[in-house]
């Protein structure tokens, strides 16, 4: 699909301020300054975006369609794909263990989000759970290994990361819809969507300080920036659970329903909503806000992967383990 960019930049209006500003008394040389710089602005403002506009031309890759295949629910299959028209719905299942994300339900997610990304035919994503809850996080036993071992998968052009942490980013919405528990990455894919839904019996939580790791999957960035400092830090760093009227008083939640199903019925409407907008202004608008955040949050996000490793070769994360597997409380040192 080829991306269509303006052959010039428009030509900008004079403001009905800069109008009145021409009706003024002959040789008032103050006044004539001001218009001739405000005038200036405008022109340099032009220019920055045809510069802009020009940039993006060259840079823009082409892109690759693909298209976003079914994927049925069944026991084997620990991720399902759903296309409704021009919306699709991906489910993590993996109920048996609370759908913890082991890494290769985490490359199938990576793998879904590139195809949706780059399907032409599909405008809006919703993200939801199977069974009882959402995700309660990381699959700690089928990851721990290559953590430790400080090794990750070879970098690959066919998917898009879930969390959205590492480049290249969706362009496209994507709205989660949580229920039961829903903790720890998986509270951090929810952070990751633009809107989401909770059903009033979802109960968050960020408690990876109580078992010796930290909340590595962008919580310490994007929680902080969606429900403030002091809410944020109350809960990573006493590892104490939420409710969703909570979560919503935060303003991380934009919508409480009464039931999982009424939630993920409610994230197919906000998604069917977004589906019927003009995709380019859908994508222009992502594009904007991204403009905004992105640079401030990139370098701490960049440095997530190496700081949670870290602390799973720790004396303290070890006793994590021990102390969770003994039914005991853990006895942390700080090494």
């Amino acid at each position: 699909m080829t991306t269509r960019f303006p052959q010039a930049v428009p030509e900008i209006p004079v403001s009905s301020v800069e109008k009145a500003a021409d009706y003024r008394p002959k040789g008032n040389r103050m006044t004539e300054q001001i218009v001739v710089g405000r005038r200036a602005l405008i022109a340099g403002a032009a220019t920055a975006a045809a510069a802009a506009v020009a940039r993006a031309h060259a840079q823009a890759p082409p892109l690759a369609e693909t298209r976003l295949a079914d994927v049925l629910l069944s026991p084997t299959n620990t991720m399902t794909v759903e296309r409704r028209d021009d919306i699709v719905l991906i489910g993590l299942n993996r109920p048996s263990i609370q759908n913890r994300v082991d890494p290769p339900t985490r490359a199938k997610l990576a793998e879904a989000m590139f195809q949706y990304e780059h399907d032409p035919s599909l405008r809006a994503a919703v993200l939801f759970g199977h069974g009882p809850n959402f995700s309660r996080g990381i699959d700690v036993e089928a990851s721990q290994a290559a953590l430790i071992a400080g090794t990750r998968p070879a970098p690959r052009t066919d998917t898009l990361d879930p969390l959205g942490n590492t480049p290249p980013h969706r362009t496209k919405p994507l709205v989660v819809a949580v229920h039961g528990d829903t903790w720890n990455l998986g509270h951090e894919l929810y952070l990751a969507g633009d809107v989401r839904v909770a059903s009033a019996d979802t109960r968050f939580g960020q408690d990876e300080n109580t078992h010796g790791r930290f909340p590595g999957g962008g919580a310490t960035i994007r929680f902080v920036r969606e429900a403030g400092w002091g809410n944020a830090m109350r809960y990573m760093l006493t590892g104490d659970h939420w409710t969703a009227e909570e979560s919503f008083r935060m303003g991380v939640t934009q919508q409480i329903a009464p039931t999982p199903a009424a939630a993920l019925e409610a994230a197919i409407a906000i998604a069917r909503k977004m589906a019927a907008c003009a995709p380019l202004s859908i994508k222009a608008t992502l594009a904007s806000a991204h403009q905004m955040i992105d640079p401030v949050e990139a370098d701490a996000l960049s440095k997530l992967g190496a700081q949670y490793a870290a602390l799973y070769r720790t004396e303290d994360f070890l006793e994590g383990r021990r102390a969770e597997a003994e039914g005991r409380p853990p006895k942390y040192l700080g090494r």
